[in-house]
């Protein structure tokens, strides 16, 4: 019972944690003491609880998010009946450490911070070091800085001020992936923190100041990373075109190594993929050229449009250049073999469904263009369609009362209803997106051309009346469901 454990409960297997590899990475001389352990969401309690108490920790550390935030309350539930039974003397407690994104910003009383000694706001890679080399120390690590629980037992905080890290200062933790996870999950790999703009829904207003970890670094970090046998690159930085030069000189760095792999090997078939997230008013002719020289399969761009209404734009802090942006969307589109994901949200501040429709027509107009290319089967295009979620201190939420946004409580806290848009409306809109997700965007059918929003709506809402549902939807019926409707006749 001397050790540290660090774990999380991830969306699915393909998702291993960076956040848990930079913490161990930057323990110290207490790195040799930590253990990581990481389970799927969907996995039965028992796998989750019992590994932890095997591992009988000494410090259990938990990373928590808006996607495992119930879960992990139920996982600490059930180990704390144990810890606290009649077993307590064969499975002692740990000391009980939860960070991450979503136990930032909840509030004191919030429950899941009944069943935790600490609590660590913000970035934790030193923050989490020196708590451990406390509790290791026998000190006590919170003297004169504990807040009070709903429960009335004592949490501490650490990091109050949010503090952010040196990043050129700390240790990467990608050598803290495993063969396994580099040839069957995605690798995530981050190059900067931060983001410039101060869109309310995200928690990224909240930290305006960008941060680039050094170049040169980075860049050998990646070089063995693919000759370790990497599959899937997927980049955490939140506007990875900010800085064009920096992303042309990464983006040059994949290309060598496309260049320099095996033609009999790579044809069709690239050795790896990258995923980067990119804003669509930042795309400089020297940067589409670059991208132009992606061979097809290899690069996959997520492009935030989030909405094509500048009055909505304007009202939640979101840079706004609907024209520009659909033009990049249209070089893409016609100029490289990049996979485009784009994003839309429905439900922000004062847009009602007229608008919402009009700007999906519009972004689906540009994308389901022909690229002249007659052997490219299907469009590799998808839009997501997301519902607007007021994450804990997002200041987006500084709008509910002026426009009537009335949000779920329980993660991940997406909105119900707005005075614009009444709660029926909304329930379609979600009920549209999983059809798209399962029709459009998986290539099971195309929907014809622009406009497509009312036809592909009205198509949803049949399917729903159909099958009663719009999950578990057998592959075969759905196609069968799908023959003589009139949203696909001109596909």
């Amino acid at each position: 019972m001397r050790g540290i454990l660090l774990a999380t409960i991830n969306a699915k297997w393909i998702h291993p944690s960076l956040a848990l590899r930079l913490l161990k990475a930057n323990l110290g001389p207490l790195e040799e003491r930590c253990e990581i352990m990481e389970f799927a969401l969907r996995q039965p309690l028992r796998e989750k609880t019992e590994p932890i108490l095997a591992a009988r920790p000494r410090i259990l550390g938990l990373s928590v998010s808006i996607w495992n935030l119930t879960a992990t309350l139920e996982l600490l539930k059930e180990l704390w009946k144990i810890w606290e039974g009649e077993g307590m003397g064969s499975c002692p407690r740990p000391f009980v450490v939860l960070g991450g994104p979503e136990v930032s910003y909840l509030p004191e009383d919030a429950e899941i911070f009944q069943y935790a000694d600490c609590r660590v706001l913000g970035e934790g890679e030193t923050a989490f070091r020196e708590l451990c080399g406390a509790v290791f120390d026998g000190m006590d690590p919170g003297a004169g800085d504990r807040l009070l629980s709903g429960a009335g037992k004592h949490l501490l905080v650490v990091n109050r001020e949010f503090g952010q890290v040196d990043v050129s200062a700390i240790k990467s933790g990608y050598g803290l992936y495993t063969d396994e996870d580099l040839r069957k999950k995605l690798t995530y790999v981050e190059a900067s923190r931060g983001c410039p703009y101060s869109c309310e829904f995200c928690l990224s207003a909240c930290d305006a100041k960008v941060r680039e970890f050094p170049l040169e670094p980075f860049l050998e970090e990646m070089r063995g990373l693919i000759l370790r046998g990497t599959r899937t690159f997927k980049f955490l930085d939140r506007s990875f075109n900010l800085n064009t030069e920096r992303a042309r000189r990464i983006m040059e760095f994949f290309l060598e190594h496309f260049e320099g792999a095996n033609p009999q090997t790579s044809a069709g078939n690239p050795p790896f993929t990258v995923h980067f997230e990119m804003v669509p008013f930042r795309f400089p002719p020297e940067l589409m050229e670059t991208i132009a020289r992606f061979p097809p399969g290899s690069l996959r761009l997520e492009i935030g449009i989030q909405t094509l209404n500048p009055e909505v734009s304007a009202l939640i802090g979101r840079p706004s250049y609907p024209t520009r942006e659909l033009e990049t969307l249209r070089l893409l589109r016609r100029e490289t073999n990049a996979i485009i994901h784009a994003d839309l949200i429905a439900g922000l501040p004062g847009e009602d469904m007229a608008s919402f429709g009009k700007g999906f027509d519009l972004l689906w107009e540009v994308l389901s263009q022909s690229t002249g290319n007659p052997s490219e089967p299907h469009p590799l295009v998808e839009v997501q369609l997301g519902i607007l979620k007021l994450l804990p201190g997002a200041p987006i939420a500084r709008h509910s009362a002026a426009f009537g946004m009335i949000y779920n409580q329980s993660p991940p806290y997406e909105v119900t209803e707005t005075a614009a848009v009444p709660a029926r409306d909304l329930d379609r809109i979600k009920n549209f997106a999983r059809f798209w997700e399962l029709i459009v965007n998986r290539g099971l059918a195309e929907p014809g051309p622009s406009p497509v929003f009312d036809r592909f709506m009205t198509l949803a809402d049949s399917l729903l009346a159909r099958f009663g549902r719009n999950w578990g939807i057998p592959k075969a019926e759905l196609l069968d469901a799908l023959c003589g409707q009139t949203c696909f006749s001109d596909g």
